[in-house]
């Protein structure tokens, strides 16, 4: 509403400042001799609207120019000729301006064509639906006018289960793009071919070896939900692999909330190599139907408030309690617009995994032996495992 005012005002401009000059000229009388101010309908014309339009309005400016001159008995006089020369140079000159600006315009269109173009391919929308879970997706770039920036995901469903990244390139700008293009290239390849989790961070960290220079790196977390569960439903779960980045946050169908804390923190990938870092162990995170998983980046949880105190996601994870993932994502990004009440500052991103209602589901066998070493830290207790 306030744009279309707006863009109405400036649309209306040239011809209230045009109409305002021959107004006050004429009833003040010929001594006044306001026919110069008729440059400020072209001047103004050239703000918006195109060649044509802004030809048109130097053309009425001139001719009223011309109407005045003769009315204010200039017409032919050195100040009437000066006049008029000088509304017709300030309508030429806006003309102009407005060609240029107009093939500006189509050049920045072309690039953000090409660029949205990119951007799609780098981060294609996740599927709504990926076997027994649900997906949703909230982005959030800190870079004006961009959809991409260092915060990463991706969702593949490969033969052995679910499996996502949610990921954090250090840095900004379009070397922080050019790495987050080279971790989901890595990923959606390994993420499909690989048996274990472990042999995906493991690709990630050759890719990211070969690509980065200095001490640059990569927070990430990885997740599979096996396709194959065991029929007791209370040992179901997630397995995660997190490379120094946050926690995601556990909204189990009860209500609870945890953050899903590694058994040991890690490095992020591209620094593990250089300094010699421990691989991070695989870790099961109890999964059941009914419950959620909300990955996430830095820019949410490091979101401010005009007191300079962090957005407390755990606290508004009764906001995900919405039946359709997209609208809960939505409700949690305007609460975080509402807590900064200003831009961001940082990118964010966000990915909410729901496990479905049982009554929707098959129950599936799972295989025996699979993941023998990995760590159950969050549910060993709540969920009776041993």
């Amino acid at each position: 509403m306030v744009s279309r005012f707006w863009t109405g005002l400036l649309s209306a401009l040239p011809f209230l400042a045009m109409g305002a000059v021959v107004l006050v000229d004429v009833t003040a009388g010929p001594g006044i001799g306001l026919s110069p101010m008729m440059a400020l309908g072209p001047a103004f014309a050239g703000l918006i609207g195109g060649v044509r339009r802004t030809a048109m309005i130097g053309g009425c400016a001139f001719l009223l120019s011309v109407a005045l001159s003769v009315y204010n008995g200039q017409f032919g006089e050195r100040r009437g000729d000066a006049t008029l020369i000088s509304v017709a140079g300030v309508a030429v000159a806006s003309v102009l301006a407005v060609a240029v600006r107009k093939q500006r315009e189509t050049e920045l269109a072309n690039v953000r064509s090409i660029a949205e173009a990119a951007q799609r391919v780098l981060l294609r929308p996740v599927p709504r639906n990926a076997g027994k879970l649900r997906v949703a997706v909230s982005y959030t770039s800190a870079v004006a006018e961009a959809r991409i920036g260092g915060d990463l995901y991706e969702v593949v469903h490969s033969p052995r289960g679910v499996r996502v990244i949610v990921g954090d390139v250090q840095g900004k700008g379009l070397e922080a793009v050019e790495t987050a293009a080279v971790v989901l290239g890595a990923f959606r390849e390994a993420a499909y071919d690989e048996r274990h989790l472990l042999a995906v961070g493991a690709r990630l960290e050759r890719a990211l070896d070969r690509h980065l220079l200095g001490e640059k790196f990569v927070t990430a977390v990885l997740c599979e939900v096996p396709h194959a569960q065991e029929r007791d439903s209370t040992r179901e779960s997630a397995i995660l692999l997190n490379y120094g980045h946050p926690a995601p946050l556990a909204i189990r169908a009860d209500g609870s909330v945890q953050f899903a804390e590694p058994p040991k923190r890690s490095l992020p990938l591209g620094l593990g190599p250089i300094h010699g870092g421990e691989n991070p162990r695989p870790h099961r995170v109890a999964f059941a139907p009914g419950d959620q998983l909300l990955f996430y980046t830095d820019g949410v949880t490091e979101a401010r408030d005009s007191e300079n105190h962090f957005y407390p996601l755990d606290e508004r994870a009764d906001l995900l309690k919405d039946t359709d993932p997209d609208a809960a994502l939505a409700a949690v990004h305007q609460d975080i617009e509402e807590h900064v009440r200003s831009p961001l500052n940082d990118d964010a991103a966000m990915l909410l995994l729901r496990y479905r209602d049982p009554e929707d589901e098959e129950e599936q066998e799972t295989e025996e032996g699979e993941y023998p070493e990995v760590e159950d830290v969050w549910a060993r207790n709540e969920y009776g495992q041993p």
